[in-house]
Formats: C-alpha cells, sequence, structure tokens
C-alpha cells in the first residue's frame, strides 16, 4: 500500500452536476463512474463536494452514501455564491497541499477555467493533477493545464443519451420534460448518442505513437518502457486514452500497433512494462527502397528529383506511405535518413530553391 498514490478528490458539484443534466438529456450526474476511475488510480484519502445542496437533495444522499464530504456554500445574493465555492475548493486543496504531504495526486472535479491557476499552483508544489469534466462544458484551457483530464462523458458506467432541442430555461426543467413533447419531437437522424461514436482514427493513433517513441529514442539513451510512453502521451495530450481507440488497456493498444509493424515490444525491466521502440527493419526498409526506385525512374527521365512534390510520386506508387508513421516528423527528415543510409543522395539546390535528390551510384 505504501507504493499506492494518495488521492484528493475536489468536486465543484454545480459545474459537474449542471453540465451532466444539461448535456446529457436531462440525465442526473452520477459518482459512481469517477470513484471507479480513481479506483484504478490510487487510494482515495479525501473525497469534499462543494454546493449549496439545497438545490441537490437527491445528489447529497447519493454522495454521502459514497463517503464525499459535502461542503456547504450557502445561497448569497447574485454571483457571490459561485465564487464562494470556487475560492473555498480552492483555498482548502492548496492548504491540503502543504499540510498532508503523503498526498500526492489531486483531482479537481470541473471544467470551470477559473481552476486553471489553482491547477498550476499543485503542480508547481509537486503534485500530479487530474482533471474531470463533462466534454461539452469543459473550458478548453482546462485540460492542458493538467497531468491527465478525463472526460466524464467518456468513462465507463456512463450511459451518455443524445441531447433534444429544447426551448426556456432547460436547467430548471431538463430532468423531467413535459409529458408528450418527447415522442413528437423529432430527432436528428446524423447525430447519434455520445457513447455511439466511433473509435478515433487508427491511423493518427499509429502516427501518434510513432513520433513520440522516435522522440523519446532520440532525447534521451534510456530504454523507452510502455509506462514512460503512456506517461509522455499524456503530457502531449491531458485527454489521451486507449479506450476512445477501441482498446482496453495501454497494452493492448501496443501489441495491436506491434502486430501492424508500427512499433515493436520487448521484455522490460519490471513484469507488464515492455521495452517500446521503433522497428530498425522491415516497414523502414520498405519505404526507403521504394524513395530509391521512384527517385530513379524520375531521375532517368529528367535529372535530379526535388523534394517538393516529392511525397506525392511516393504515394501514386504506394498510397499509404506515411513517414510519420516511422517515426519521422517531417518527409524532409525522412530522406536525410535515407541519404545516410546510402539509400539516395541529398543536396540543397540555391539555384533550384530546393533540396535535389538523386539515385545512389552503384
Amino acid at each position: 500500500m505504501d507504493q499506492e498514490d494518495r488521492i484528493a478528490l475536489f468536486l465543484d458539484y454545480e459545474n459537474l452536476a449542471l453540465g451532466a443534466r444539461d448535456h446529457h438529456g436531462g440525465r442526473a450526474f452520477d459518482f459512481r463512474p469517477i470513484a471507479d476511475a480513481l479506483a484504478e488510480r490510487g487510494r482515495v484519502v479525501v473525497r469534499r463536494a462543494y454546493a449549496d445542496w439545497s438545490y441537490f437533495d437527491e445528489d447529497r444522499r447519493m454522495l454521502t452514501r459514497s463517503h464525499v464530504e459535502l461542503i456547504e456554500i450557502p445561497q448569497r445574493m447574485g454571483a457571490s455564491r459561485k465564487n464562494a465555492a470556487d475560492i473555498k475548493m480552492a483555498v482548502d486543496a492548496v492548504e491540503l497541499a502543504f499540510e498532508r504531504g503523503y498526498i500526492s495526486t489531486f483531482v479537481i472535479c470541473t471544467g470551470d477555467s477559473d481552476f486553471t491557476p489553482l491547477v498550476h499552483k499543485l503542480r508547481e508544489l509537486n503534485k500530479r493533477v487530474i482533471g474531470v469534466g463533462v466534454e461539452k462544458s469543459t473550458s478548453a484551457l482546462l485540460p492542458p493545464a493538467c497531468d491527465e483530464f478525463l472526460y466524464y462523458d467518456r468513462l465507463e458506467g456512463v450511459d451518455v443519451l443524445p441531447v433534444r432541442g429544447r426551448r426556456g430555461r432547460p436547467a430548471a426543467r431538463s430532468a423531467e420534460p413535459p409529458v408528450g413533447q418527447v415522442d413528437r419531437e423529432p430527432v436528428e437522424p446524423d447525430r447519434p448518442p455520445a457513447a455511439e461514436e466511433p473509435a478515433r482514427d487508427a491511423d493518427a493513433l499509429a502516427v501518434l505513437v510513432a513520433q513520440t517513441v522516435a522522440g523519446l529514442q532520440g532525447s534521451s539513451d534510456g530504454e523507452v518502457t510502455a509506462s514512460r510512453l503512456k506517461r509522455t502521451l499524456l503530457r502531449k495530450d491531458p485527454t489521451f486514452s486507449e479506450s476512445d481507440y477501441g482498446f482496453r488497456t495501454f497494452g493492448e493498444l501496443l501489441r495491436h500497433l506491434a502486430g501492424h509493424n508500427v512499433v515493436e515490444l520487448a521484455e522490460g525491466p519490471a513484469k507488464g512494462d515492455p521495452e517500446v521502440s521503433l522497428p530498425e527493419h522491415g516497414d523502414q526498409e520498405v519505404a526507403f527502397a521504394l524513395l530509391r526506385t521512384v527517385v530513379a525512374e524520375l531521375a532517368a527521365a529528367g535529372g535530379p528529383v526535388a523534394l517538393s512534390g516529392l511525397k506525392n510520386q511516393l504515394r501514386r506508387a504506394r498510397p499509404e506511405f506515411s513517414e510519420k508513421k516511422l517515426g519521422y516528423r517531417s518527409f524532409l527528415q525522412f530522406c536525410k535518413a535515407a541519404a545516410t543510409a546510402d539509400e539516395v543522395t541529398l543536396a540543397w539546390s540555391a539555384e533550384a530553391d530546393d533540396y535535389l535528390l538523386t539515385p545512389r551510384q552503384g
């Protein structure tokens, strides 16, 4: 247990509850999916939720059953009530960061960008910060500030209903729409529920992983393990989740990419944490051979081949070609690697204002 992360959970409850009801077809907010997601990440030792609980009577019972401490923010005039909740939650989080050194992770459940300075301060104090928010009510400023950001809508156990057109004041009527109106309202045929949206582009995933592995290999001499790769992907995009691509675990994702020769897996320093590398042979050799062949054909017809437009020529011969899947950040970097491997020659031409390639001799 000593190696488990200790987690402090803070919920800006009004933001979460109203966001869920407004964007999930009136369905009430459920705390259980968040609790389950955090149970996989460590031991939650503090659970606090902030709101004026006179507005959330049923929710209060649900949270109490989940052992969440309810912090009352009484109704005040104007907008001061919301500001008071934000300030109280931020002060409590920073105070806890100083007083409880054993707490390594803070989970801030809100979509409000006003909490971005709190996230920065906690990370400055060497705390890991995980954000949780309803996707359509989360500010674009908040996820990049966190170490990891979980969209409530995508958590296991959250059933998202399609949002239908509503008139008037949806916050007051979303939980129980008027009887008879639901069946008469037309359902938009081209907008499926968020839970049924297709998985993200697998090619984009392959490019992201290959580029990240290449960057890690180039920036240090140490081995690239699966855990290190996952942490780096989250630093690039705190909302990254393998489940968005249809995989249950990160290991399953890596095995899929290894099967498609995007990466290679080897036994790592710890069980269940394999070493990840880019293939030294296979696709790269095929890609170099393709470049050499195309350059030779074009050069035979008209002399040295300009870099501009060459990639399109390669794709005419092999439509699936992508230097990024091989870990190269640009086509020029790929061509430079081919020149280093003595597959082609590459030189800058001031006259052509471009790089020119010629086939290797001999």
